[in-house]
């Protein structure tokens, strides 16, 4: 079983677990992530957002966290490939960011539609 196909997938999933669990302990950025998340949950539990809606919250929390994983994967190894200060790492690690920057305006955007018509 272990070396199955399906026995391949449970240990891969395994070890997404693990990373994901990885993430929010030890990477600072993801846990200002996860709390922001769970304060947009909590607001759309205050104001009933709709299914529909949920369903873009929820979207948009995961685009922005998983950009985030992997702007956190890119940045560790680019740490380790190389250590010291280099403007080609710099600018890598600058792309990554950026990309979690426009996951995070996505999802700011999506939450202004969301929650501009409960509030004004």
């Amino acid at each position: 079983m272990r070396d199955s196909f399906l026995g391949k997938r449970i240990r891969g999933g395994g070890y997404a677990i693990k990373g994901a669990w990885l993430l929010l302990k030890h990477e600072q950025s993801i846990q200002v992530q996860f709390v922001l998340a769970i304060i947009m949950c909590i607001a759309g539990y205050f104001f009933d957002i709709t299914k529909s809606e949920w369903m873009f919250q929820f979207l948009a929390i995961g685009l922005v966290m998983t950009a985030e994983g992997l702007n956190s994967g890119i940045e560790a190894m680019a740490d380790f490939v190389h250590p010291d200060f280099h403007s080609k790492i710099g600018h890598i690690k600058d792309i990554a960011a950026g990309a979690v920057f426009i996951a995070a305006l996505i999802a700011v955007i999506i939450g202004a539609f969301i929650y501009f018509p409960y509030i004004f």
